[in-house]
């Protein structure tokens, strides 16, 4: 958990980002997790009553901060996605929780921050047409799960062939790569098969969960990604989307490194290239 505060100052202190750019924000109301959640899911968390084998699968134990902590990461994605539709491109200093399903919650995800805005979105703009790209290592088996059957929703992911396991959920497209993939194979598998995916769904939106359990020394990613590699991921889908006026919301995702402070560089390296591209398209 360290890693959002990291990053969070990695961006103020190298002046990425300053103080005023970065907005604090509330806890999302019930109504608004209860689109996507079930109210029976909502009580356990919120009372701290998850047994002990729902806690292993969370991955995390109930505290009296858990169910504020995670609303306010649906909140901050929340109010992104609007952010982004009206300025081009948004980011979430955490948030991209892929592994939350409607009646509980899996690897480290409480709440499914991408659903819960989506549906926000269709609710305040009828029509809109979304696309999930998720590049975190893992499937976004909870996203896909919520929204599968959603023709105004494409959820895209690419992730490790580990992780095609009983409780993957068919997306609009899966890419799965072998494991520990090299990062030119990686990339290449990447920008092709996101493009196919961009000639199908023309979106109003894209929420991105980029992920930094990629990197060759993440303890769960199992992918062999170098920060070069990072570079060339996030240059190449931050300026197909900006260069083309499709607004962005960027999410974390995961991330496991085993030198704690790579993970919170990725991220902010991430946050970094957005500055530098929005800026650029502006000019």
């Amino acid at each position: 958990m360290e890693k959002f505060e990291v990053s969070k100052n990695m961006l103020i202190e190298s002046g990425v980002l300053r103080g005023e750019d970065v907005s604090e924000v509330r806890a999302a109301d019930s109504h608004i997790l209860r689109r996507v959640h079930d109210a029976d899911y909502l009580a356990k968390i919120y009372n701290g009553h998850l047994d002990r084998k729902e806690q292993i699968k969370l991955g995390l134990p109930v505290t009296p901060k858990l169910y504020t902590r995670s609303a306010t990461e649906v909140e901050a994605t929340r109010q992104a996605c609007h952010a982004a539709l009206q300025d081009g491109v948004a980011a979430v200093l955490a948030g991209g929780t892929h592994s939350a399903f409607k009646d509980h919650g899996e690897n480290y995800s409480v709440f499914n921050d991408i659903a819960v805005a989506i549906r926000d979105l269709q609710v305040q703009r009828p029509g809109i047409k979304i696309m999930v790209v998720d590049t975190d290592a893992h499937q976004g088996n909870g996203t896909n799960h919520i929204l599968g059957d959603d023709p105004s929703v494409f959820t895209y992911s690419i992730h490790v062939d580990r992780f095609a396991s009983a409780s993957k959920v068919n997306g609009s497209m899966d890419v799965e790569t072998v494991r520990y993939v090299e990062g030119e194979m990686y990339l290449k598998q990447l920008f092709t098969t996101l493009a196919a995916a961009l000639d199908v769904f023309s979106p109003d939106l894209v929420l991105w969960v980029a992920g930094a359990d990629n990197h060759r020394n993440d303890r769960l990613g199992l992918m062999q990604l170098d920060l070069k590699d990072f570079m060339r991921r996030d240059e190449v889908i931050l300026r197909a989307f900006i260069r083309n006026r499709i607004p962005v919301a960027i999410l974390y995702g995961g991330g496991y490194n085993r030198q704690q402070e790579y993970t919170a560089k990725i991220h902010r390296n991430t946050i970094a290239t957005a500055v530098k591209i929005s800026k650029e398209a502006k000019r």
